[in-house]
């Protein structure tokens, strides 16, 4: 077709013929006005041997996330501290499950009791926090080898370092924000998974060093009070893990969760290559509703939906925009960012739940932020959550949330 007998079709709104110079097959097609203009303008620009330009290429582009997008679930195998009240090791048929229905990437947030040896019948002491139970580290490096074969990216997390943990329920030798041994004792626990999985590369295996640093008045109370760690001592304690885990590896991935119960930007941190984690919990009446971990008197709690109204505002989609609008401007500036926690417990009804979901993962997936559920299997999961409103697919034994699976796979 020549360039005149294009514009002719344009202004008469005929139909073109185009004929298959291979097997002498013509067919006839009406094309939009609009749709033969950006042809038509094309195939002059072709002519005199300009590029060819699109409507995408005067668009603003979007800012690239340093970190990869990933997709995923936290996988809870060394979450509890004391081994003998574990859950089940993750069978690597989940593993391929999560796979083949698209995801690319587990966390596995570890409490470091887990894989230490010490009398459990006392709490731990300083001494005993080094020593290494070889046979707990073997389970770990298991369920790595599992998931990378199933193509799965792995991002190990100390929930519990020596020293601190979010949560309560296990008595501490020290306090990692004012003690220094130990500091030396997280620079040492890091120092060895590093050189574990010293081989493995970027796309295999990521080290997120602290679950949700926070000060805590009491760190033996669940609901004791719990603020931002200041700026420059969370600095010192990124820096030294990054250190040590780069000395072993200088091409191993690092990330930090954000300050304040991963909540706020670390913004003094530019010059070291370190990825952020956000969480994902916000509002926290739609995603704790009644956990009575988070409230005294979950009964006492008004009925919950999505949109929301809290002190006379309006919380929805807009109101999620703005809460992640601090980690939106540190992609924006070129940073790398994870949403390494989120989603719903059991007690938020089914249809809050998806809803708020959807709308928060809309907002993450339009800056290139990926994600892991809280969790794979259990509670807050797509496999045997116990939620009282869902109706389960019985999937090889196991209770499938159907509808919050299409909801994840929305956004692969």
């Amino acid at each position: 077709m020549s360039i005149s007998t294009g514009l002719i079709a344009i202004f008469t709104k005929r139909p073109i013929i185009f004929k298959d110079h291979f097997g002498g097959v013509s067919f006839q097609m009406n094309m939009h006005r609009r749709e033969m203009l950006k042809k038509a303008s094309a195939l002059a620009l072709s002519a005199t041997g300009l590029p060819l330009l699109d409507a995408d290429d005067f668009a603003p582009k979007k800012p690239t996330n340093k970190l990869p997008r990933w997709k995923g679930f936290n996988i809870l195998d060394f979450f509890n501290p004391d081994p003998r009240n574990k859950r089940q090791n993750t069978p690597e048929e989940y593993l391929r499950w999560i796979a083949d229905w698209g995801f690319d990437f587990i966390r596995v947030p570890m409490a470091y009791p887990y894989y230490v040896d010490f009398d459990r019948t006392r709490p731990i002491t300083k001494e005993e926090v080094y020593r290494i139970n070889v046979d707990r580290v073997h389970e770990v490096v298991d369920l790595v080898e599992k998931a990378n074969r199933c193509g799965l990216h792995v991002s190990l997390n100390l929930h519990r370092a020596p020293g601190f943990c979010v949560n309560a329920g296990f008595e501490e030798p020290y306090n990692l924000w004012e003690d220094p041994e130990a500091l030396e004792a997280f620079t040492f626990h890091w120092a060895y998974w590093a050189k574990v999985f010293r081989h493995k590369t970027q796309d295999q295996i990521s080290f997120d060093l602290l679950n949700e640093p926070c000060w805590r008045a009491d760190m033996n109370d669940q609901f004791s009070k719990r603020s931002a760690v200041p700026k420059e001592l969370y600095r010192s304690l990124i820096v030294k893990g990054f250190d040590v885990i780069r000395m072993v590896n200088p091409k191993h991935r690092i990330i930090a969760d954000g300050n304040n119960i991963g909540n706020d930007v670390i913004d003094n941190i530019p010059e070291l290559d370190v990825g952020q984690s956000c969480r994902g919990y916000a509002p926290g009446l739609v995603s704790h509703y009644k956990a009575p971990w988070v409230f005294p008197r979950p009964q006492d709690l008004p009925a919950v939906s999505w949109p929301n109204v809290d002190n006379g505002k309006l919380q929805a989609k807009a109101w999620l925009r703005e809460q992640f609008a601090p980690w939106i401007a540190l992609v924006e500036q070129g940073g790398g960012v994870h949403c390494g926690e989120c989603g719903a417990w059991r007690e938020t009804p089914h249809d809050v739940a998806l809803t708020w979901m959807d709308d928060m993962f809309s907002v993450l997936t339009e800056y290139g932020i990926g994600f892991a559920l809280w969790e794979f299997d259990g509670d807050f999961g797509i496999l045997n959550s116990s939620r009282k409103d869902v109706q389960y697919e019985d999937w090889y034994g196991q209770k499938l949330d159907r509808r919050m699976l299409a909801l994840l796979e929305k956004y692969i």
